[in-house]
């Protein structure tokens, strides 16, 4: 937003600043005493309320609070930041244009110009969610991936490129193109903007909990929920809490084969241990200098996976450096640099801010490592790498013999299923090597196997056994944007190749970059034959398998794991490895560097040493360890020098928007509203609005609710929001066949997120949900007590409910909704006709999400959860003390009241999650997209 936007000069902060021979206007933050001991990250918030300062949302005393913060407080004040711009993926990027086009229609139904629902922030739409690894380990695998996800989308991309052309200041970057952060840092962000005459920090918030790789550039924004991000292009403000900061020093050097992963699973580690959640955490100190801008980014990139809001660097010389390799203009550069040196924003590592809390690395410290087997902050020592999957097999199989099942000690581990088996993959594992379920829970360090040999066209006869690693992935945003794992990747394909290695018959091997710019310098370094010949053959640019678009195994691997149980493995150089994500044949998944990845495709098994245990023999038959392969930083740094240069960035991005013939040739609807078709399965109208009246009607208390779902701690927005792919027999497939969609082309959740019938029907649906109304069941089942309490499909209850006018509550444990910036997680709970969710405690973006749905986030009383308050989930829930937001605050509790059967209650006060103001005008709006259109029709 630019000052034309702010009436309101409290500070007389407004100033002009002379840049070469260009001036522009400023908001001075000296003009406000206190902002210079700020840390950097609350700089930027400062600016952004100096600037926006309206007398109404914003006013003098928000600037004095955060010029006054106090690092040891608990966040109290709540604040509006207005972010410079948004940026979006197809997957969370389709429904946000959907209901801007549906907002469109609304406003001109109840009276207003259809014209002004515009983005009034920048947005701009990278599709990189779609492209699935279909084809792999050949060298046409991208020209036919490509193909197929037209196939599969082209309805969406013409909706997109509908929208591209009717809204204004909205832009698309095609598929093919590259991956949304990547595209973010290399090309779309700023650092510094340039709006109508006026210079500012470029901030922006993004449909992806990864949008946080800007903060690598010093560009604060944070994933936030397709619902806040449409929120915030329609120009409402993100409402928030001043946070705290969490000053993370960087000291020493990295050792030897050290990679920007082993430091990021190693910060992860670190911070999810501390607590960051709903924290900033800001790196400083002497060791900031020595972090080059990718691995800058690849920290910032994780900040979801510990939990925090943003986890930024500052501006300095290593940031000026990046935008020049990246292209930028000379204007540019020198405009960031006069910027942040005249807002006290570039980093002097002599002057350390005041911070809430501090952490401090060594990079010293740092040993290689990998994180698994289904959560980012379990880290493991790579030396340990072995025994750790030895220990944790034991939580993924059975004792063939007798069906019985590993014992679970929480919801977390007994949301895997268990399978009857037996443990480990093989190449030639020892038979002593076996061990029985008895021993395993005991702690043995032995491990059961199951070898199965599978007999193949392509590579003739292997063995299959537990811990296989099925698929190696090179992919995702994390690190895919980062030249030196990428070419060190290479280079030990190279040497692997030079030694006579080749990766396992078994495993399914994918490159999938996050910009253009890897193939030139892949090209440039003459590396790309090394990779292919290991399999690593590009499959797009995209975000593929850490999303869950790794696509199908081939067939024989994949019947003789499910034919006989196998616990198998992925190792993908990802951010996520949430259990069913990856894919639905695999149950273990790690964390690793693109270095890693290779060499765990050379090993074949999770169950190696790479100390100990040779990868092969070399052309003269002595044993080859990874140690033989793996690159110096020397060779990498070489590579480096003379394999990218500016060029490469200036000819990728020239005419990025444009598209190539496929993306051109798509045939585009016009006019001002969407023309829905009828029989379209993958865009529809919603029902957000749908009998809306021009004012809010009051909330109500809810009375006579039943319980959906009672879960337990750590259920991620993966569990609850659909992903992946549409599973026969579902009631997502039931809607899809009755509208004559073959099995073949159902697609992923992902890819149908613009169909809300399809979605509400994924929601709660994963495969690894472990319901505990009923005994012993996984995926999307509940009781339906208008049928006496029997099972049924979750959608199909909810249904029932619905046509009784049954509210609904979902009760939930520790960490509720942690994981993705997932909006279809809020959006699928409230079109289900759930009320209220009560949990022992909230992950931030998903909670504000819920309320921006119109569902209320209450939590328990501290110390008490579902089981210490002996709710089983057949309870009606009264839910009194909502009504009190219609007097214009939010009570602090609600009083909760659960009848059993019998007659018997537990009563108890539930604390009310609505945080902040804006927060509670959401809620009585019935969400945040009624709030914002009335606001609309009123101006």
């Amino acid at each position: 937003m630019s000052s034309k936007d702010s009436s309101v000069n409290s500070f007389g902060a407004k100033d002009t600043l002379e840049v070469a021979d260009k001036s522009y206007e400023i908001y001075r933050l000296d003009a406000v005493p206190g902002t210079e001991k700020l840390p950097y990250s609350l700089k930027v918030l400062a600016e952004n309320l100096l600037r926006t300062e309206d007398g109404a949302n914003i006013t003098k005393d928000h600037i004095e609070a955060i010029a006054n913060w106090d690092p040891s407080a608990d966040p109290s004040i709540e604040i509006q930041f207005t972010p410079a711009r948004v940026i979006m993926q197809d997957f969370t990027g389709v429904p946000c244009i959907v209901d801007l086009a549906t907002m469109r229609e609304a406003v001109g139904e109840l009276g207003g110009d259809p014209q002004k629902v515009n983005p009034l922030a920048p947005a701009d739409l990278v599709i990189d969610h779609s492209v699935i690894a279909d084809l792999f380990g050949r060298a046409d695998a991208f020209e036919r991936n490509v193909e197929i996800e037209y196939e599969r989308n082209g309805e969406r991309y013409q909706f997109l490129r509908w929208g591209q052309g009717a809204f204004n200041d909205f832009k698309v970057v095609p598929p093919g193109t590259g991956i949304v952060h990547q595209v973010n840092i290399e090309y779309l962000a700023s650092v510094v903007m340039d709006r109508d005459g006026v210079a500012y920090p470029d901030t922006c918030v993004g449909t992806d909990s990864h949008t946080t790789m800007e903060n690598g550039l010093g560009v604060l924004g944070w994933g936030v929920g397709g619902i806040e991000a449409e929120a915030a292009m329609l120009g409402q403000p993100v409402s928030m809490l001043i946070p705290r900061v969490v000053g993370f020093k960087l000291t020493g050097e990295r050792r030897a084969g050290v990679t920007a992963t082993d430091i990021v699973l190693t910060v992860t580690e670190m911070l999810r241990k501390h607590g960051v959640v709903g924290k900033f955490v800001e790196f400083y100190g002497e060791g900031v200098a020595e972090v080059p801008l990718p691995n800058r980014a690849t920290l910032g990139n994780m900040s979801p996976e510990f939990g925090s809001t943003a986890a930024i660097f500052p501006i300095d010389d290593v940031t000026i450096d990046y935008l020049r390799m990246t292209g930028r203009s000379d204007q540019q550069l020198a405009l960031v640099e006069a910027y942040a040196k005249a807002q006290g924003m570039w980093h002097d590592p002599q002057r350390e801010p005041t911070f809430s809390e501090y952490l401090e690395l060594d990079l010293a410290d740092v040993v290689p490592s990998i994180a698994g087997p289904k959560r980012p902050q379990d880290r493991i020592a790579l030396d340990d790498a072995k025994s750790a999957f030895r220990k944790d097999i034991h939580n993924y199989v059975g004792d063939g013999a007798n069906g019985a099942k590993v014992p679970h000690s929480n919801i977390d581990e007994a949301v895997e299923e268990t399978f009857p088996g037996s443990d480990p993959v093989s190449l030639s594992f020892a038979e002593e090597d076996s061990v029985d379920v008895v021993s395993a829970a005991n702690g043995a360090e032995g491990r059961p196997t199951n070898p199965i040999t599978v007999r193949s066209d392509e590579h003739g006869e292997f063995v299959l056994d537990h811990g296989a690693v099925v698929i190696a992935a090179i992919t995702s945003c994390t690190n895919t944007s980062n030249p030196e794992v990428m070419l060190g990747a290479a280079l030990l394909a190279k040497n692997a190749v030079d030694k006579g290695l080749t990766s396992k018959p078994w495993v399914k091997t994918t490159m999938a970059p996050g910009s253009q710019v890897v193939t030139d310098y892949y090209e440039k370094a003459g590396l790309w034959p090394y990779l292919e010949k290991l399999g690593f053959f590009l499959v797009g640019y995209g975000c593929t398998t850490c999303i869950g678009n790794s696509g199908p195994l081939p067939e024989e691997i994949s019947k003789a794991i499910n034919d006989n149980d196998l616990s198998v493995t992925a190792v993908l150089s990802g951010n996520r490895n949430f259990e069913g994500r990856i894919n639905p044949d695999v149950k273990m998944n790690y964390l690793a560097s693109p270095p890693l990845v290779i060499a765990y495709a050379l090993a074949g098994s999770m169950d190696f040493d790479f100390e100990n245990d040779c990868l092969g023999t070399d052309n003269d038959g002595n044993p080859v360890f990874l140690k033989d392969i793996w690159p110096s930083q020397q060779d990498i740094n070489d590579t480096i020098a003379g394999a990218i240069n500016t060029e490469m960035f200036v000819k990728n991005y020239s005419d990025v928007f444009k598209g190539d013939e496929r993306w051109r040739n798509l045939p585009t609807p016009s006019g001002d509203t969407f023309e829905w078709d009828a029989d379209s399965t993958y865009v529809r109208k919603p029902p957000y609005f749908d009998g809306m009246p021009a004012d809010p009607e009051p909330v109500s208390d809810i009375k006579g609710a039943r319980v959906l779902a009672l879960l337990g701690d750590s259920v991620t927005t993966d569990h609850i929001s659909p992903a992946g792919s549409i599973k026969s027999g579902t009631p997502a497939a039931q809607y899809l066949d009755s509208h004559g969609v073959d099995k073949k082309d159902y697609n992923s959740y992902g890819s149908r997120r613009g169909n809300h019938e399809v979605m509400i029907r994924g929601t709660f649906a994963n495969i690894r949900l472990r319901n505990q109304l009923l005994d012993d069941v996984s995926g999307g089942y509940t009781r339906d007590f208008t049928k006496g309490g029997e099972q049924a499909f979750i959608y199909d209850a909810a249904q029932n409910y619905a046509a009784q006018d049954i509210p609904l509550v979902v009760l939930g444990g520790k960490e509720y909704g942690s994981g993705s910036s997932r909006d279809w997680a809020a959006k699928g709970t409230g079109l289900l006709g759930v009320r209220a969710v009560i949990a022992e405690s909230f992950e931030r973006i998903h909670r504000s999400n819920l309320i921006g749905m119109g569902v209320i986030p209450l939590q328990f009383p501290e110390g008490e959860s579902a089981a210490s308050l002996k709710l089983d989930g057949t309870e009606t829930f009264d839910i009194s003390g909502i009504e009190t937001l219609n007097e214009g605050k939010s009570p602090k509790t609600v009083h909760v009241t659960a009848s059993k059967d019998g007659g018997d209650t537990v009563e108890f006060d539930a604390v009310v999650r609505i945080d902040t103001p804006g927060e509670a005008d959401y809620y009585r709006n019935g969400g945040i997209l009624q709030y914002v259109l009335r606001n609309m029709l009123k101006s």
